[in-house]
């Protein structure tokens, strides 16, 4: 994502962006824990790490009016996803519908691994991230197509 002119970013000594760690990736399930949204559930689309803000599916919808291109295309009203900044987000358990902060271990096999703090439960398996790959090339190939 390219910043506009007069947005500002954190920069290290060498001129390259700050680039923040943050506590979720993309395909996480997050439940929302403040703002217009608070207590609606959804899943992270797409991150910003240099001003640590997700954007997540069928949340924080914002209008956006679209000028016509041509004389043929008219304008048009259209819903985005505008980003949320990711504290105000929080990782959800669809199991055992419950928030949870993230929590660090090292399985048996020496994979480090996310987990729910309050229910144990593992977030980073293989499944997840086939099933996130997946759903990005479906949204590559129509995007190509339109």
């Amino acid at each position: 994502m390219r910043l506009k002119r007069w947005e500002r970013k954190e920069c290290k000594p060498n001129s390259l962006p700050v680039l923040h760690k943050m506590h979720v990736k993309v395909g996480d399930t997050v439940k929302i824990i403040s703002g217009r949204e608070k207590g609606r559930t959804g899943e992270i689309s797409k991150i910003f790490r240099h001003n640590s803000t997700v954007v997540v599916k069928d949340i924080n919808l914002k209008t956006k009016h679209v000028k016509g291109r041509g004389e043929d295309e008219p304008g048009q009203i259209i819903k985005i996803e505008a980003p949320i900044h990711s504290s105000n987000v929080m990782l959800y358990s669809k199991e055992q519908n419950v928030a949870s902060r993230v929590g660090h271990k090292i399985l048996e096999n020496g994979k480090r691994v996310r987990y729910l703090i309050k229910t144990g439960e593992i977030i980073d398996s293989a499944e997840n991230w086939e099933r996130v790959v997946k759903d990005k090339e479906k949204t590559e190939v129509a995007a190509t197509a339109s």
